[in-house]
């Protein structure tokens, strides 16, 4: 019997160069003078975004085969689930330039395929999040997840509080630029608990002496971040 050769393995690149392709191809595409001014002027930064897309795809798949070792590149790329969100997150990420949704859209493509994870239709409501709230959105709602979350990523303890303050005044010390804009934060806290994210109670509410914030968001919200922060 003649010998057949293995067919050569496909790298995190392939599998992440099929993504990227399968995303890009399905966008709409006009001919004639209108197709070569749209290319004049948004070619190259959607190239760009698409290169820089491509680079955080393709560390993603090496971050998901190195913690797990059974998902080989083959085994992804027949994981439709992963694929899916995987070419959903691609299509988001070439329409923002904002770091803080390209590294959600980054974190999701890795937490997708892990035990665990969200099912499909939870993946695809949280992606939907990533795309149409601000990245104002993101921040205060991870900032009233923890109460000893700080803007820099690092733990700290609350200071002792010795008169009643409202909820809000509390989360300024965290995000000073949101002081003075009340109609501004009462919008985001609607948007968020309108998905679900954040419990019904008013950003007004009173915080005791002595007290912290407690968490604010629902089950879903708690879902939600940890789909879209690293492990």
């Amino acid at each position: 019997m003649a010998h057949i050769p293995e067919l050569p393995k496909k790298s995190a690149a392939d599998v992440s160069y099929g993504i990227v392709k399968a995303a890009v191809s399905a966008a709409p595409v006009v001919g004639g003078p209108a197709s070569e001014l749209i290319g004049m002027v948004f070619g190259p930064p959607l190239e760009r975004r698409r290169d820089e897309w491509f680079k955080r795809l393709s560390e993603a798949v090496n971050e998901i085969q190195a913690s797990v070792a059974e998902l080989s590149t083959e085994k992804l790329s027949e994981n439709e689930v992963f694929v899916t969100t995987a070419i959903h997150a691609t299509q988001i990420a070439l329409r923002t330039h904002r770091e803080e949704k390209l590294e959600a859209l980054r974190n999701a493509v890795v937490n997708a395929p892990q035990a665990g994870a969200p099912d499909e239709t939870l993946q695809q409501i949280f992606l939907n999040c990533v795309d149409t709230l601000t990245p104002m959105h993101l921040r205060i709602l991870t900032v009233l997840h923890d109460p000893n979350f700080t803007v820099d990523g690092h733990k700290q303890a609350w200071p002792v509080r010795m008169e009643w303050k409202a909820a809000m005044q509390v989360l300024f010390e965290l995000i000073p630029e949101m002081k003075g804009q009340r109609e501004f934060y009462d919008l985001i806290f609607a948007d968020l608990q309108q998905r679900g994210l954040l419990k019904p109670t008013s950003p007004h509410q009173m915080v005791a002496p002595g007290g912290a914030l407690p968490p604010q968001t629902t089950d879903i919200g708690k879902r939600f971040l940890q789909f879209i922060s690293r492990r």
